[in-house]
């Protein structure tokens, strides 16, 4: 087992040979948009977004399928199922089956394996002292799934966040293999606050970010500002509180903001200065428009500085 429990890590691997290793995670969650197809693909995207996140490449994938198969119709659950079938092909992927149960809550994901050379795993626990810190998606699909369930999300706002939620991470991967990346991660349910937390206490460093350069959808801020946080993000901004710093006049409602639990996020990266321009670009030439968001400190390892 070459990473397990140990560090928070999205994905647990297993060495195979000297040249491969295998990656293996899983995910699913109960709908956060109204249309299956969407929904479908989401929790696909999601799940495949763990080994991207360890430098991995998926090879298959088996569906979770937890459906109220007598409150629903069957072409609801075609549909989720082909939208994460569409998801696994995106990939390169093959989708090798899975399991389904009678649930009164529908919920779906999958189970992923995939491949890296074991010299090559990204992991939480590989930041260094000097690098600059990048983030691949913008901030705020916790929110916007809120307001969508409380029926106060506007259209526009419901599309920018499911054309975050529906991208892969794949193309983010390639540039972190091309500019050898040791240090990585996905943001989803703990948010960029919780995130960043286990990359600091894994590599043993702290964590400066800047607030005004963190992306973020930008009707998310109104709607956090009127409530709109799921309970979710409370709990990741109480559970890192004691491990949080702020300088400057902190804003409350990006406090919120960089704690909310995201669905199928951006990577967060660790860059060598060096590296930065050329990753921005390579991140461009992909249709990724890449933010350098802070950096990472040999002072107060295992906490989070976030200055306004």
């Amino acid at each position: 087992m070459l990473v397990g429990l140990g560090t928070a890590d999205d994905a647990g691997v297993f060495r195979l040979t000297d040249e491969i290793a295998l990656i293996q995670t899983l995910d699913f969650f109960t709908p956060i948009v109204n249309d299956p197809y969407l929904f479908g693909r989401i929790a696909a995207v999601n799940a495949l977004s763990d080994v991207y996140a360890m430098g991995g490449r998926p090879l298959t994938a088996m569906n979770i399928c937890c459906f109220p198969v007598k409150d629903l119709p069957v072409e609801t659950f075609r549909e989720i199922l082909r939208g994460g079938m569409d998801a696994v092909h995106e990939a390169g992927a093959v989708l090798a089956g899975g399991h389904s149960v009678e649930d009164p809550e529908l919920k779906y994901g999958l189970s992923v394996t995939g491949v890296v050379h074991p010299q090559k795993i990204v992991t939480n626990a590989g930041l260094r002292a000097g690098q600059v810190l990048v983030l691949t998606k913008p901030l705020g699909t916790g929110v916007i799934a809120t307001a969508l369930k409380a029926g106060l999300a506007s259209p526009q706002a419901l599309q920018q966040a499911v054309a975050v939620m529906t991208a892969l991470n794949a193309p983010a991967a390639e540039v972190m293999a091309a500019c050898g990346v040791s240090g990585a991660t996905d943001i989803t349910g703990f948010g960029l606050m919780g995130h960043a937390l286990e990359l600091a206490q894994g590599s043993g460093v702290g964590v400066v970010i800047q607030a005004d350069a963190v992306p973020i959808i930008p009707e998310a801020k109104d709607m956090a500002s009127m409530g709109l946080v799921p309970l979710g993000s409370h709990a990741n901004k109480d559970f890192c509180a004691s491990k949080v710093r702020t300088q400057g006049p902190a804003q409350e409602i990006v406090m919120d903001l960089l704690a909310d639990a995201q669905t199928s996020g951006g990577m967060l990266m660790g860059l060598d200065p060096d590296q930065v321009d050329t990753a921005m670009a390579m991140l461009a030439q992909r249709g990724i428009n890449g933010a350098v968001i802070g950096e990472v400190k040999a002072e107060e390892p295992g906490t989070i500085t976030v200055v306004f």
